[in-house]
């Protein structure tokens, strides 16, 4: 990352990015500082971090059922609107599985991890986040099958657990419908999406294919989630056919600029006094991210650094590492976790919490 400002085609951009990539070197040191400690705390600081999760997932559904007796308005409880944009509900989700997983991989349970488990899992629903919720379902089945002690002797009993959730979640799309339809909620609030609501812009709703050929688009085009990310990967093939970005990139957090100058040329919504346009969205995609501004170079250590984890996670039976793994390989598929300051403090100390063990 630092590197890459020798050739970044927008030094500033890249200075300012790097001082919020700065985790990435400060939290490692202090694993290191204080090894140790770590070691013999990991247990009681996961245990410290769920359960502030949880008194944040109450402050938020406590200030959603304020808003709604203010509002009369049921979309406060849904994604965005329930944690706040700025926090990303996409994020949040992350956060909350984390927390649901201690809860529910607990040796010694008692009924409040069950409640706790059960609250989180409403929680995480609510925030709508399909990707994190198919992760969490993946990651549910293999803990049932073979983490959990019951594993082998009540299988059956596993695969009726593991059913009555996805059947829970496949379902909540359609209680959701109801429910928006019973409290009159707008279609246009269009719940669930993570870059621009339709309201904001029109009602012509660009498809995949759209987004993937059209060689124009006009300022009431409307990119769902993956329509907008199908757009954005497309902007990524036509730089490295168009600029000299294979091995080197644009240079940290550059790909903006480039991002901009495309999001004109092809016309797309390009914002207003309340809302930033797509143009000054990045890709929403993290792998994408690192290729575009770090070159092939940058991608290969984002591989190596995921599987890593994964292969240390898989070696030593640990679900909770198996989970944070699982969750970050899939995250960054959706969204540039890394270029947000609360994505790349959660890694980074993540990273080092449970890859940091005793020699072995």
């Amino acid at each position: 990352m630092i590197i890459s400002w020798l050739w970044s085609i927008d030094k500033a951009l890249t200075i300012e990015a790097l001082l919020k990539e700065i985790p990435l070197l400060i939290i490692p040191i202090c694993f290191l500082l204080c090894k140790d400690i770590i070691i013999l705390n990991k247990d009681k600081i996961l245990k410290y971090y769920s359960y502030s999760i949880v008194v944040l997932t109450v402050f938020f559904l406590t200030k959603a059922i304020y808003n709604y007796f203010l509002t009369k308005d049921f979309s406060v409880f849904f994604f965005h609107n329930l944690v706040t944009k700025e926090l990303n509900a996409v994020h949040f989700s992350v956060f909350v599985t984390l927390a649901l997983f201690y809860f529910l991989t607990k040796d010694l349970k008692k009924i409040n991890d069950y409640i706790l488990v059960v609250f989180l899992l409403i929680f995480l629903l609510l925030l709508s986040s399909k990707n994190i919720i198919l992760s969490t379902i993946l990651l549910s089945g293999i803990y049932f099958f073979y983490y959990s002690k019951s594993a082998n002797k009540m299988r059956l009993r596993n695969i009726i657990i593991l059913g009555v959730v996805l059947l829970s979640v496949l379902s909540f799309s359609l209680i959701k419908e109801r429910l928006i339809f019973e409290f009159k909620i707008k279609e246009e609030s269009n719940i669930g999406h993570t870059v621009i609501n339709k309201k904001e812009i029109g009602s012509n709703i660009i498809s995949m294919k759209e987004a993937w050929y059209n060689e124009k688009f006009n300022q009431t085009d409307y990119f769902s989630g993956s329509s907008f990310r199908v757009y954005q990967t497309r902007l990524f093939f036509e730089f490295l056919q168009e600029d000299n970005i294979f091995w080197k990139g644009f240079g940290l957090n550059s790909s903006y600029k480039k991002l901009e100058e495309k999001g004109i040329h092809y016309n797309v919504f390009q914002g207003n006094n309340q809302v930033e346009g797509y143009q000054k969205k990045n890709f929403h995609n993290q792998y994408i991210q690192v290729f575009a501004e770090l070159g092939m170079f940058g991608f290969l250590i984002l591989v190596i650094i995921l599987y890593v984890n994964l292969k240390k996670a898989i070696k030593h039976k640990d679900f909770m590492h198996i989970a944070f793994a699982v969750l970050m390989i899939s995250l960054f598929l959706t969204e540039s976790f890394l270029w947000r300051q609360r994505g790349v403090v959660f890694f980074t100390a993540f990273y080092c919490l449970f890859n940091y063990t005793k020699k072995e």
